[in-house]
């Protein structure tokens, strides 16, 4: 397949090397043209000058950071160049964590176009991105489309899920997010509060690991990234925190009092905003070690 990949980030460089060593015809395209250039000399493939030759392909994935972005760059960048390029029949693959209302909205742009959009994002972080393991969640309105895009799906994920209409991809990805965050939240409130009466935070870890508490936060990131001090899950807090406000946004667009979800949307918000949206993810207790408000003690 001729492949074009939108957003050299840390999840996208990994993803588009697979896509390089399935043997696809794979041209590169991010903000960053040095990065895009040392991606291509690494990986033997193009690099594109801008978003009207990496329209040229005829399939697009994008992997950026937000939904407006992702429709910046199809529809409004660079003078529309990548809508202006596109030929009937291409088919965009949204791999981003992306807003599902917009993907719908962005969808309807496209097909106007004669362009196909499904939405593909995924979990597993950066670690299955390199050994091209991720879970993928696939959201579509065309099945031709859908299984068009699988081999190429299959070159950056192990376990891929039909999800349903174009949209649901994106609003599981949230949902998953959420719920990893709603886990980590309380497994550092609980370290916290442990702590302060003189429970010891590696024994229980221990305890959770043992017990009906256990899950991906104290199974995986616990003791490594936030005891252990390495903060380095690859995931950026703003990220994480973008996800749980698009699952929180969902719940209030389908008119569902969720209230966990927006308080866990108000936490990391938090988080983010005393901490920077760089950070990482796992380096969010640091935001929430504070004393209780006055009044609350």
């Amino acid at each position: 397949m001729r492949v074009g990949f939108i957003g050299i980030g840390n999840m996208g460089w990994p993803m588009a090397a697979n896509i390089a060593k399935a043997g696809h015809e794979l041209m590169v395209f991010d903000a960053d043209a040095e990065k895009s250039a040392r991606f291509a000399r690494e990986h033997n493939c193009r690099a594109a000058a801008d978003l009207g030759e990496v329209a040229q392909n005829e399939i697009i994935v994008t992997m950026l950071p937000t939904g407006k972005i992702v429709r910046e760059a199809l529809i409004e960048n660079q003078g529309g160049a990548f809508a202006e390029a596109l030929r009937p029949g291409t088919l965009v693959i949204d791999m981003s964590s992306s807003e599902p209302v917009g993907t719908r909205e962005l969808g309807k742009a496209l097909d106007r176009l004669g362009v196909i959009l499904i939405d593909a994002p995924v979990s597993g972080a950066v670690p299955r991105a390199k050994t091209g393991t991720l879970a993928i969640m696939i959201g579509g309105n065309d099945k031709a489309a859908i299984e068009r895009a699988k081999p190429l799906l299959l070159s950056m994920g192990k376990q891929l899920f039909e999800t349903g209409p174009l949209g649901t991809g994106h609003a599981m990805k949230a949902l998953n997010n959420y719920i990893a965050a709603a886990g980590y939240t309380a497994v550092v409130e609980s370290l916290l509060i442990g702590e302060r009466f003189g429970l010891d935070q590696g024994t229980m870890v221990d305890i959770l690991n043992a017990s009906t508490g256990r899950n991906f936060t104290t199974e995986v990131m616990i003791k490594e990234q936030v005891l252990g001090g390495k903060f380095a899950t690859g995931f950026a807090l703003g990220l994480m925190a973008k996800d749980v406000r698009i699952a929180a946004d969902l719940g209030e667009a389908v008119k569902l009092d969720a209230p966990v979800s927006r308080l866990i949307r108000e936490r990391w918000a938090l988080a983010r905003e005393r901490l920077g949206a760089t950070r990482d993810t796992s380096e969010a207790i640091l935001g929430w070690k504070d004393d209780l408000p006055e009044g609350k003690q």
